[in-house]
């Protein structure tokens, strides 16, 4: 694909996450005892925030994902043909295929953090 395919490919991703934000972070309507006390404030609040937590989670890891992907196709495609010239630059070309890779380990790390904020 194209640059231009590929930007079409990320905004329709991101509006759909748009349009499932509400559904994730939807919250049954509180009810109230008949002592008039209600209950499920706490529990109505801790589900919003965990449905935008995931949310927030999800989107740590796929656009360090995506990152990952776009800089890997350019750094893997060179360090095929300067492996394919010379054998010796086998050693640099691993190196340079494995620096992108730590983008995604990041984005798990703070996918991680994210998540283990929430206490489930």
């Amino acid at each position: 694909m194209n640059r231009k395919t590929n930007l079409y490919v990320l905004a329709a991703m991101l509006f759909v996450a748009l349009l499932a934000m509400p559904a994730v972070s939807a919250v049954s309507h509180e009810t109230e005892t008949a002592d008039g006390d209600n209950e499920n404030t706490v529990i109505a609040a801790e589900k919003i925030s965990y449905g935008y937590i995931a949310i927030g989670a999800g989107l740590a890891i796929g656009l360090a994902g995506i990152g990952t992907g776009i800089a890997q196709s350019h750094t893997g495609a060179a360090a095929v043909g300067a492996v394919a010239e010379d054998r010796g630059n086998f050693a640099n070309s691993l190196i340079f295929i494995a620096i992108p890779e730590t983008v995604v380990i990041l984005g798990f790390v703070i996918a991680n953090q994210i998540m283990g904020l929430t206490g489930h």
